[in-house]
């Protein structure tokens, strides 16, 4: 099976080649290169010739090609229109608050508010005894001022008797 299928290969390489070689005598015949100086330049102004023609020939098939791809635009535009479809472009990150959104999409006629907050139930906090004692304690750094030095300390005493 790879015996064949290696023969194959050079067939169809072999193939290629020749191929090849047809088109190069067709259309590149062999260059003769004349003795005198007269007509090396008739040479060279046939050659040039040649390129004219074949860059006109070139400019013309990229402008039809421009024209075609021009068409299939329009053409593939028009499709989207009539079906109702419509490109839709690439998407940006834009930075909006949910009311600036709203009234972007909504337009002027509905005022929407998003103020989250207003539709909030207010909870009362209880007290508990922790918070109690430390709203009683109040600021650790006036009760350490209040008993440092010889004062405090005399208070200290009389509170605690």
């Amino acid at each position: 099976m790879l015996q064949i299928a290696a023969t194959e290969l050079e067939k169809e390489e072999s193939r290629r080649e020749a191929e090849k070689q047809n088109y190069l005598a067709e259309h590149c015949p062999p260059l003769h290169i004349p003795g005198s100086m007269s007509e090396v330049q008739e040479l060279c102004k046939q050659l040039h010739a040649k390129i004219d023609a074949a860059e006109e020939e070139k400019y013309d098939m990229e402008v039809r090609v421009q024209k075609t791809s021009k068409e299939l635009e329009d053409m593939n535009q028009k499709l989207f229109d009539l079906r109702g479809k419509f490109k839709r472009p690439p998407l940006r990150r834009v930075r909006m608050s949910a009311d600036a959104m709203l009234k972007a999409l909504l337009g002027s006629k509905h005022k929407v508010c998003m103020d989250l907050r207003a539709n909030l139930k207010q909870v009362k906090k209880e007290d508990t005894e922790k918070e109690r004692d430390l709203r009683d304690v109040g600021d650790w750094r006036k009760n350490i001022e209040e008993k440092s030095g010889m004062e405090g300390r005399k208070k200290m005493f009389e509170s605690e008797s």
